[in-house]
């Protein structure tokens, strides 16, 4: 008799067992000839090694499924246990430009045009900027394509950052240890990895630095590599952070850098890194310039409004914001 244990560490075991154990029932009644225990997040199998095997690939089915659709049904277990057919994970029609199956199914994909150039610069280049106002999806795009490259395994790690500056306002002293000081600067980042990771699944991932979440500063001297690095709010980035952190990366990383050059928080005698960035690296292969606008916003109808008002009002009084620096090449192809 042979034994085998698998883990399913980093799913909810609930939506692998499911209620009252019932698609583990499933797997023990395909498979009456063999022990199947499980303890935890460990599944324990006893039996002849042909069943051990056989039943190992159900499991690695089944964690596939939950990994990429964030859920598993009873009956999406009993056709891979069919002997009637040879089940396969395919996409429903209509959902091939989805990036990522979020919490409680939600499907996140690009919204807008602009979104989709976001993911086609990423697709064909290591290092996107991708430049616009508020609501337009930049840093949701950016993590939805980061968590897809993580899950296809095609990084092992994602790291998300962003310079710790006060909107034009004062925190003052901020109570509690270093993470609980620097997390309000990261809450967005946080928000967008709730939607499109089970919270048992974040959590694992952050414990076990799969996921890591940092201010700028924390970026300093390291080597990011074999990593999905998002640097967002880079409009608030120094000349000499943003050079920093471009160079930090490793050669099997990619990087997504987002900004909204009409809402600079640095002090007025301090240039954004951003601005001066774009001028300098967008003409270089394999570095891509996105940039979004009013018609790409997704929240209230209302904000598309207040930034068309606000770019009306910068045009009259002589700043055009990131305007001065747009490419006629738009998300441009470089073959």
């Amino acid at each position: 008799m042979s034994e085998v244990i698998i883990n399913i560490d980093g799913v909810n075991p609930l939506a692998f067992y499911g209620v009252n154990n019932s698609k583990l029932n499933l797997l023990k009644k395909a498979f009456p000839k063999l022990k199947i225990v499980s303890r935890g997040t460990k599944v324990k199998l006893a039996g002849n090694e042909e069943d051990i095997q056989e039943v190992q690939k159900k499991i690695n089915l089944m964690l596939s499924m939950l990994e990429r659709e964030g859920h598993l049904s009873d009956t999406s277990v009993e056709e891979m246990l069919s002997e009637e057919q040879n089940f396969e994970i395919t996409e429903p029609s209509g959902t091939r430009e989805v990036l990522v199956h979020g919490r409680n199914g939600l499907q996140v994909k690009p919204r807008t045009m602009n979104q989709k150039r976001m993911v086609e610069a990423s697709e064909r280049s290591d290092i996107v900027f991708a430049i616009g106002p508020a609501g337009t999806g930049k840093t949701y795009t950016a993590v939805a394509l980061a968590v897809r490259a993580l899950k296809n395994k095609l990084v092992k790690k994602i790291i998300l950052t962003r310079p710790a500056v006060e909107a034009g306002e004062s925190l003052g002293f901020l109570p509690g240890d270093l993470k609980e000081k620097i997390d309000p600067y990261l809450r967005p980042l946080y928000d967008a990895l709730d939607d499109m990771i089970p919270i048992e699944k974040l959590n694992y991932y952050m414990e076990n630095r799969v996921i890591e979440v940092a201010p700028l500063a924390f970026m300093r001297g390291r080597t990011l590599d074999h990593a999905f690095i998002i640097l967002d709010e880079a409009q608030n980035t120094t000349h000499s952070q943003l050079k920093m952190f471009l160079t930090r990366i490793g050669p099997s990383a990619k990087c997504m850098i987002t900004g909204d050059l009409t809402q600079i928080d640095l002090p007025r005698n301090q240039e954004s890194g951003l601005r001066r960035g774009i001028s300098l690296l967008s003409d270089i292969e394999g570095i891509d310039v996105v940039y979004l606008n009013e018609h790409d916003v997704i929240r209230h109808k209302l904000v598309k409004q207040i930034i068309q008002a606000y770019n009306k009002d910068a045009e009259a009084n002589g700043d055009l914001g990131n305007d001065n620096l747009r490419s006629k090449n738009n998300g441009k192809r470089r073959d």
